[in-house]
C-alpha cells in the first residue's frame, strides 16, 4: 500500500509550510527515518524523514511551494507496487488565489497575466465569448493604469520564514489586545559582568528574564479558550535576523542554566539560524521572546507579541547619559527596554512589576548566579 508523505503541523499555530529541498528524486528508493526533504516553516528549516522504506514513486509538490498542514507532498510505494493516484485519492494543494481564479470565466493567459500585475480578475468585464476575460482584456486594464501608478521595480513573493513571520505578526495584532511598558536600566554592573565573564549582553538579559519570570509566573504563560495557561518550564526565545527573514530560537530551561551555558546555547543557535539548519525542537515550546535592536542604533520601539505567547521584551541600545547619583549627576550607560504584553492576560501593574525585577537583575547581575 501506498505511503503518503504529509506536510507535518509543526506547532499549534502553524497552518501551512514551504517545501524548500527535496533530497531525493522521483524513482529513487528511500529508508524509513533518512531526511527527504527540507520544510521551511515556524522561521526554521527542518528536515522530514521518510515514513517508510521503497520508492518514491512520485513528488506531489515541488521545491518553493507552499501547501497547507497534512497536505500530500509525495507517495512512498513498495518497488514493485503498481501505484493509482486515482485509488490514493491525491490532492495537489492549490493557492487560494487559483481557487478565486477559477470562478472567474477567464483564459488561461489572461489569469496568469492578471497574477503577475496583481489584478482583481472579478473586476473586469470579458470581451470574449459568453463574456470570458481574454489576455488583451487584462492588457487595457493593465495601460489604463500605468498612467497613474508608480514603476514597480521588484515584486517579492512572501514565502517561508518571511511568510510564516508576516502571518503570525499579523495573527497577534488582530487576537491579542497589545500594550506597552518602558524602562531605563543602569547597565554599568552588567557591562562589567559582560567583560568579566566575556558573556554577550543578550545572555545576560536571557538570565535576568528567566529569574523574572520565575517570581513573576503569570506572564510566563499564554490565553487559550477563555483561559490562562501558566507554563512551568521557561523557555526564552532570542530573535535573529537571518537572510531569510526572523528566526526565533529557543533556549530551553532557561532558568536552569548557567551564564556561561545560556552564552554557549544562544551563540550555537545563532549560527544554525543563519545556515537555516535549527532543528523542530530548537525553535518550538517557547514561553517568552527577547528581541533587541540596539545593535541598529534603535533606543526604543515597541515589539508586537510571539503567539501564542503573553508578552515580549524590546532591547534597546546602550547610550551615555547623565544620571542623578546622590545629588551629583553622573554620566552612566542606559539601556531602555520596551514590554509589550497581552492585555487579556496581564494589566499594566502586574506588567509594570515584570518590568522592574528585570530592571534589578541587571542593575544587580551578581545576583544572577
Amino acid at each position: 500500500m501506498a505511503t503518503k508523505v504529509v506536510m507535518p503541523k509543526l506547532s499549534l499555530t502553524m497552518k501551512e509550510g514551504t517545501v524548500g529541498k527535496w533530497y531525493k528524486k522521483s524513482g529513487e528508493s528511500v529508508e524509513k527515518g533518512e531526511p527527504i526533504v527540507e520544510i521551511i516553516s515556524e522561521k526554521a528549516a527542518y528536515d522530514l524523514e521518510a515514513p517508510a522504506s521503497g520508492i518514491l514513486r512520485k513528488i506531489l509538490v515541488e521545491e518553493g511551494v507552499d501547501a497547507p498542514v497534512d497536505a500530500v507532498l509525495a507517495v512512498i510505494t513498495a518497488p514493485d507496487e503498481e501505484y493509482s493516484e486515482k485509488e490514493e485519492k491525491i490532492e495537489k494543494p492549490r493557492e487560494i488565489s487559483e481557487e478565486a481564479e477559477e470562478r472567474v470565466l477567464a483564459s488561461p493567459a489572461a489569469k496568469r497575466l492578471a497574477r503577475e500585475h496583481g489584478i482583481d480578475l472579478s473586476k473586469i468585464v470579458g470581451s470574449g465569448p459568453d463574456g470570458r476575460i481574454v489576455e488583451e482584456d487584462v492588457r487595457k486594464v493593465i495601460e489604463a493604469s500605468k498612467e497613474f501608478q508608480p514603476k514597480v521595480k521588484e515584486i517579492v513573493r512572501l514565502s517561508g520564514f518571511r511568510k510564516t513571520s508576516a502571518e503570525r505578526v499579523s495573527t497577534s495584532y488582530k487576537t491579542a489586545p497589545h500594550s506597552t511598558v518602558a524602562m531605563e536600566v543602569d547597565v554599568s554592573k552588567a557591562e562589567d559582568l559582560h567583560e568579566k565573564l566575556q558573556v554577550s549582553y543578550t545572555a545576560i538579559l536571557v538570565k535576568a528574564v528567566a529569574k523574572a519570570l520565575a517570581e513573576n509566573p503569570t506572564i510566563n504563560s499564554t490565553f487559550e479558550a477563555d483561559n490562562i495557561k501558566i507554563f512551568s518550564d521557561i523557555n526564552i526565545g532570542v530573535a535573529v535576523a537571518t537572510n531569510y527573514g526572523l528566526a526565533v530560537p529557543v533556549v530551553h530551561n532557561a532558568d536552569k542554566k548557567s551564564l556561561r551555558e545560556i552564552d554557549t546555547s544562544i551563540r550555537e543557535l545563532s549560527e544554525k539560524a543563519k545556515q537555516e539548519k535549527l532543528t523542530r525542537e530548537e525553535v518550538s515550546g517557547g514561553t517568552f521572546t527577547i528581541t533587541n535592536l540596539g545593535m541598529y542604533e534603535v533606543d526604543f520601539f515597541i515589539p508586537i507579541i510571539n503567539p501564542p505567547e503573553a508578552a515580549i521584551l524590546g532591547v534597546g541600545r546602550i547610550v551615555e547619559k547623565p544620571v542623578a547619583v546622590d545629588g551629583r549627576v553622573e554620566v552612566k550607560p542606559i539601556m531602555t527596554l520596551s514590554l509589550s504584553y497581552d492585555h487579556r492576560i496581564v494589566d499594566g501593574a502586574p506588567a509594570a512589576t515584570f518590568l522592574k525585577t528585570i530592571k534589578y537583575y541587571l542593575e544587580e547581575p551578581e545576583k544572577l548566579a
